[in-house]
């Protein structure tokens, strides 16, 4: 079923994929990565939770693993985006925009503090007044993380995202230094809102993602994807 969340002259095509392993999703942005370096594509957003999983930055060191990477409690993988350590698992909403940027605004850090900002939003729509900390990649409440960001961009096409955690179990985080940060905590919105849920949360990311880059959504089934 398709779902328009506003007008644009841009359109993105959203895909709610449910819980779904780490693996499987990232051959599916590069896949996706790929197609917008053949020919012109719409912009997508996939949304998603994945089971219980470590990822590292490109050029992140193991020194914030706190367990040997056999011993953790979840597989890791090495990926393609910047920044250091961090957990994935349910509760935990995964967003992964794949944009051409030339459309948008060719620039990193710009891309960045937009997606700030729709995860700032989301986080208002349920009266948590969440900010930036300088220095600092990623949306906070005090001390608190609530939102991950790493990204990789080449050729001015995006991949990697965000993550926000809703409602998620947080001892993952315990087996590593959540960013490579020591000095501060990772938190979740279910710590000010209790009972919310993925569900609940997503249509509001949605939203949010819609106004701050100016597109119009359209929810689109995964099968059309063709892959």
């Amino acid at each position: 079923m398709e779902q328009n969340y506003g007008k644009s002259t841009l359109t993105c095509d959203v895909y709610e994929l449910g819980v779904m392993p780490f693996a499987e999703v990232w051959r599916l942005q590069k896949t996706l990565v790929q197609r917008h370096r053949e020919q012109p594509q719409p912009d997508h957003l996939l949304l998603v939770e994945h089971p219980g999983v470590y990822t590292l930055g490109q050029g992140s060191t193991l020194d914030h693993l706190k367990l040997p990477a056999e011993k953790l409690p979840y597989p890791l993988f090495r990926t393609e985006r910047g920044g250091e350590v961090t957990h994935h698992c349910p509760g935990q909403l995964v967003g992964y925009p794949i944009l051409n940027l030339k459309r948008h605004r060719p620039d990193l850090h710009w891309y960045l503090r937009q997606l700030e900002e729709v995860l700032i939003q989301t986080l208002a729509q349920f009266g948590v007044s969440a900010e930036r900390q300088a220095g600092l990649t990623g949306v906070w409440v005090g001390d608190q993380k609530l939102a991950a960001i790493g990204i990789k961009v080449s050729r001015w096409v995006t991949m990697h995202g965000f993550a926000l955690n809703i409602c998620p179990d947080l001892t993952g985080f315990q087996a590593i230094v959540p960013c490579g940060i020591a000095d501060k905590s990772v938190g979740s919105l279910a710590q000010f809102c209790p009972g919310i849920t993925v569900e609940a949360v997503q249509p509001v990311v949605i939203t949010s993602f819609a106004q701050v880059f100016g597109v119009e959504p359209v929810i689109q089934n995964v099968d059309q994807l063709g892959l």
